[in-house]
């Protein structure tokens, strides 16, 4: 099986090492030259995975020709570039390709599920949503690892089991493409949120209350989406969302720690050298909930620090102090 993996960034390159292993024909793309050099020549991307040693056998490349003539092609780019992707690859890929989309977000244009936004392209081809809690940093290890490959078309969603799964990582499927999607959208949000109040000092009592009435707001607004509450409680809703709350992999909660202790969120940006999703996915996910009418007074928290510049120490307040009601 030839397999294209779109995006060499941490989860890419780790997806792509993890499938040279496996033994399959991979080309990993890239938009650098530099980077393709690198993978290429010294088998390493050292800014991204210093410690994995790639194989040599993984071929880099900055050609989306690569697609060509590949069974699977693997999306792991950022949510907001998916789009422009698709429409580049949409008359290269084969009819019968199998997609695989790993990146978690929402389109901020106009708020679509990124499987939308896939199809409005690629109509046609089979595709898999994969997700659930999974560093890259920690699959690169081979550390163990599970994760769910979503999708409305079982015989494909059962493919990219077989394909990804390995004593390492454990495949589930799952035909809840939008529980799924809304879950891997919306726990980066509140991984931020969790990353505030660490930046606070606010302890674990509050981290611990935090992802658990997160959970009762992402279900609210996936399950009015159309999603399967139990998604919610699986790998792709309680697992990553644990994950993604306080590990020191989870850009998220990073970003939310500089904010929570007084940095602008531009400045954090800028210094990051990989992609906070949750930012955008915050602005969408607070438009979302007005649109389908749910209470998310998290993520509005959240929201109002990053768009309203509502001071970051009146969090807690905001939360703490709101009516009183039953769990």
């Amino acid at each position: 099986m030839k397999i294209a993996v779109l995006g060499a960034g941490s989860w890419g390159t780790a997806l792509a090492a993890h499938l040279c292993d496996k033994e399959y024909d991979v080309t990993l793309w890239c938009r650098r030259e530099e980077q393709a050099l690198e993978i290429n020549t010294k088998h390493r991307n050292a800014d991204l995975l210093p410690e994995l040693r790639l194989s040599p056998r993984l071929a880099c490349t900055t050609q989306l020709e690569c697609v060509c003539d590949a069974d699977m092609v693997v999306l792991s780019v950022p949510s907001q570039a998916v789009a422009s992707l698709c429409e580049r690859i949409a008359p290269l890929v084969r009819a019968d390709a199998v997609l695989v989309n790993t990146a978690k977000g929402f389109y901020l244009e106009d708020l679509s599920r990124l499987s939308q936004v896939i199809r409005r392209y690629l109509p046609d081809n089979p595709l898999v949503v994969l997700s659930g809690p999974s560093h890259a940093e920690e699959v690169a290890r081979k550390l163990p690892t599970l994760v769910v490959a979503a999708s409305d078309d079982m015989a494909a969603a059962e493919l990219a089991q077989d394909v990804f799964m390995n004593q390492t990582l454990r495949v589930y499927t799952n035909s809840d493409m939008v529980g799924v999607e809304v879950a891997g959208a919306v726990k980066n949000v509140i991984a931020i949120c969790a990353g505030v109040l660490e930046g606070l000092g606010m302890g674990d009592n509050a981290r611990a209350a935090l992802i658990t009435r997160g959970l009762a707001e992402l279900t609210r607004l996936g399950v009015a989406m159309g999603g399967e509450t139990s998604t919610f409680y699986g790998l792709a809703g309680l697992g990553d969302l644990s994950v993604t709350c306080g590990s020191r992999h989870s850009r998220n909660f990073r970003a939310g720690v500089e904010i929570g202790r007084g940095r602008d969120w531009h400045r954090v940006l800028q210094e990051s050298h990989m992609v906070v999703e949750g930012i955008t996915a915050t602005d969408a996910t607070y438009r979302l909930a007005q649109q389908y009418g749910v209470d998310m007074p998290i993520i509005s928290c959240l929201y109002r620090v990053l768009y309203e510049e509502c001071p970051v120490e009146t969090v807690p307040d905001l939360l703490m102090l709101r009516s009183k009601k039953a769990e």
